[in-house]
C-alpha cells in the first residue's frame, strides 16, 4: 500500500514538474527576479506559482466540480485581471534597473519576498488555462484513481512538490550565473524580459477582447 501511495506521489510530481517547466510569463518573471534581486526572490516567485498549481489540482482532485465550473465560467474576467496585472509587471520590468551585486539589492517593504510570492500566485491563479490543464490531466487519470483512499491528497502533494522542484532548479541555476553576467547584458535581459511579459499580456487581453 505504501509503495502504491509513493508511486502516486512520484507520478503526480512528474506531472507538476512538466506543467511548470514550459517557459511562459511566470518563468520569465522568475528568471528576471533571480537576476535582479537574487535566488530568494526567484524561489518566492516559484512558490507562488506552485501554490496556485496546488490549489487548482486540489479543486479537480477532490472533485469540487461546482467550484471548478464557476472558475471556468469566470474565465474571461480572470483573463482580463491577469492580463492587466501582467501588463503592469511588464511595464514595471522595462522601467526598472538590475544590479549584479547582492549588496546593492534593497527591495522596498512593498516589493520584498512577499510581493514576489503574491504576484506570481495572482498571475497563475487568474489564468483559466491552468485549471483547464489540470481538468484534462485528471480526466486522463480517471475518477477511480482520484477517488481511491486518500489518493487525492497525495496527487495534490505530488503536483506541489514537482512544481516546486522546477522553480528551485530554475532559480538556483540562474542564480549561479547571476554574478557572471555583465551589467550590459543585464540591461538587455531586463528589456527583453519586459517586452516578453508585455507580449504575453497583450496576447491575453486580445484573447479577451476577441
Amino acid at each position: 500500500m505504501t509503495g502504491s501511495f509513493f508511486k502516486v506521489v512520484v507520478e503526480s510530481a512528474v506531472m507538476g514538474f512538466a506543467i511548470a517547466a514550459p517557459v511562459g510569463p511566470i518563468g520569465v518573471l522568475c528568471i528576471r527576479r533571480t537576476l535582479a534581486n537574487g535566488i530568494p526572490h526567484g524561489i518566492a516567485s516559484g512558490f507562488g506559482a506552485a501554490t496556485a498549481d496546488a490549489v487548482y489540482s486540489s479543486l479537480v482532485a477532490f472533485g469540487l466540480t461546482a467550484v471548478t465550473a464557476l472558475i471556468l465560467k469566470a474565465g474571461t474576467l480572470l483573463s482580463l485581471v491577469g492580463g492587466t496585472f501582467l501588463l503592469y509587471l511588464g511595464i514595471t520590468t522595462l522601467r526598472s534597473t538590475i544590479s549584479v551585486s547582492e549588496d546593492d539589492v534593497e527591495p522596498s517593504p512593498r516589493k520584498g519576498l512577499l510581493y514576489s510570492y503574491a504576484s506570481t500566485l495572482t498571475l497563475t491563479i487568474t489564468n483559466p488555462l491552468t485549471i483547464m490543464v489540470f481538468v484534462g490531466i485528471f480526466a486522463g487519470l480517471g475518477n477511480t484513481v482520484i477517488a481511491e483512499g486518500g489518493r487525492a491528497g497525495l496527487i495534490v502533494l505530488g503536483v506541489f512538490l514537482g512544481s516546486t522542484t522546477w522553480w528551485l532548479v530554475l532559480s538556483f541555476g540562474i542564480g549561479i550565473l547571476r554574478t557572471r553576467i555583465t551589467p550590459g547584458i543585464l540591461v538587455w535581459v531586463n528589456r527583453v524580459s519586459g517586452l516578453v511579459i508585455c507580449g504575453f499580456a497583450v496576447r491575453t487581453l486580445i484573447g479577451v477582447i476577441g
